[in-house]
C-alpha cells in the first residue's frame, strides 16, 4: 500500500513538474523565495497593530507559535523520522526532473513552505475573515506557494498536501486555544 502511494505520488510529481515554461521558472522562483514574501509579512504586522492596538503583541506571539509547531513538525520531527529524499535527490528522477535552482536538504517529508504558508491563511482566516474578506486571497496564495515547491523539483505532491494539513491544524489549534484564552479573562474581569 506504502509503495502504491509513493508511486501515485512520483507520478503526480513528474507530472506537474513537468509542465514548465522558462517565464514560469522565474516566475515559481519568486513565489518559492522566502524573502519575496517580506512586504506581504510587513504589512501582516502592520494589519495586526491596526486591528488589535497594543494587544497586537499577543496575536503575534500566537502566529509565531502556529508557525513554530507547524515548522518543526515538517522540519524536526517529520523529514528526519520518514527520511523520503526529496524528488532532486532522488537517483532514479535525475534524468527527468527540472529543477530550477538548489534542491535543499535531502529529506522532503513534508514541506515546510506548505505548512508555513497554510499556518498564516488559516490563521488570518479563523482570526480576521468574518470581518475582512481580503483575507480568503491568503488561501490562493498559499497553494501557489505549496505548487511552486513541487515546479521547482524539491518536493512531491503528497509532501506539499501533508505540510498544508499540518499548518492548518497547528493554526487551528492555536487560534482555538487564543480565543479560549480571550474567552476565559472576560469572565474573570
Amino acid at each position: 500500500m506504502l509503495e502504491a502511494l509513493k508511486s501515485l505520488d512520483t507520478q503526480a510529481f513528474l507530472l506537474l513538474n513537468g509542465i514548465h515554461h522558462p517565464v514560469m521558472d522565474s516566475f515559481m522562483s519568486l513565489m518559492t523565495n522566502k524573502f519575496t514574501w517580506i512586504p506581504l509579512y510587513l504589512f501582516f504586522l502592520y494589519f495586526i497593530f491596526k486591528q488589535e492596538g497594543k494587544s497586537g503583541w499577543k496575536i503575534l506571539v500566537a502566529i509565531l507559535l502556529c508557525i513554530l509547531i507547524s515548522d518543526q513538525v515538517c522540519s524536526g520531527l517529520l523529514k528526519p523520522w520518514v527520511a523520503r529524499l526529496r524528488p532532486c535527490h532522488e537517483p532514479s528522477l535525475a534524468s527527468v526532473i527540472h529543477l530550477v535552482g538548489g534542491c535543499g536538504g535531502q529529506y522532503g517529508f513534508c514541506s515546510s513552505h506548505a505548512a508555513n504558508s497554510f499556518t498564516l491563511a488559516v490563521f488570518f482566516y479563523i482570526q480576521y475573515g468574518k470581518k475582512h474578506a481580503w483575507v480568503k486571497f491568503l488561501f490562493p496564495w498559499a497553494i501557489i506557494v505549496s505548487y511552486s515547491r513541487i515546479y521547482v523539483g524539491v518536493h512531491y505532491p503528497g509532501d506539499v498536501i501533508c505540510g498544508a494539513l499540518i499548518g492548518s491544524i497547528a493554526a487551528y489549534g492555536v487560534v482555538n486555544i487564543l480565543h479560549n484564552i480571550q474567552s476565559s479573562k472576560k469572565f474573570t474581569h
